[in-house]
């Protein structure tokens, strides 16, 4: 898609976000000007992945299922065209290698130098607690040596309660801290421990951005019962 076009949807997108929910974003000067970088946060709703793409001034990629892109008619084309335009790559993560796709996929993104962001979690979540984040993140970051920037969506829940239907009227805050440096566990990207080690670390920090509970299981077991 064309930066044009990106610029473009942002603007409008942006301004009317700014009259609608008028968003309280701190710690933005945390993401770096340049170069490759991770946002991992929480996930409360669908349209958390929007407002984290108008707030950041540069490009955001992170991944979608690829049924956003594949529709039929008019309305697959431009739900095509919204979600590729707001930084949407779409992968099949529903196969057996969903997941190395994922990862792989992330990889491109920073090793072009690009913010790719990620929800640890790997779903929304169920009940607005923030569960324990799964290993890819770990994985990605010291693949890449990227930096972590943890990030916080407070309210986008009440905007789109269950993720579902029309976005309502409600205060929304976006937190960002600190960069996270993990190269101290360079070249250990396939011991298990480190790896929850790392994982554990981002989602502590998400979750003092956040103020959630949080819920040492997967939130795929937590919806599955």
């Amino acid at each position: 898609m064309s930066r044009l076009s990106r610029s473009v949807l942002k603007m409008v997108l942006g301004v009317l976000m700014r009259v609608l929910y008028r968003p309280v974003v701190e710690g933005l000067d945390s993401i770096p000007g340049e170069g490759p970088v991770i946002l991992a946060g929480n996930h409360v709703t669908f349209i958390d992945s929007m407002f984290l793409s108008l707030v950041v001034e540069r490009q955001v990629y992170f991944i979608g299922k690829d049924e956003y892109v594949t529709g039929k008619g008019v309305k697959g084309r431009l739900m095509a065209w919204f979600f590729t335009t707001c930084g949407m790559i779409p992968v099949d993560r529903d196969g057996g290698h969903g997941g190395v796709a994922a990862l792989m996929t992330g990889r491109r993104v920073l090793d072009e130098g690009r913010i790719f962001g990620i929800y640890p979690e790997g779903t929304r979540s169920p009940d607005g607690r923030l569960y324990r984040g799964r290993t890819g993140i770990a994985r990605l970051t010291l693949m890449t040596g990227a930096p972590v920037v943890p990030f916080a969506m407070v309210g986008t829940d009440k905007v789109q309660p269950g993720g579902k239907g029309m976005p309502r009227i409600a205060p929304v805050t976006i937190r960002f801290g600190r960069p996270l440096d993990f190269s101290r566990y360079e070249g250990m990207d396939r011991d298990r421990y480190v790896l929850r080690a790392v994982t554990d670390e981002v989602m502590s920090h998400v979750m003092n951005l956040s103020g959630q509970e949080y819920v040492d299981i997967y939130a795929t077991k937590a919806k599955a019962a």
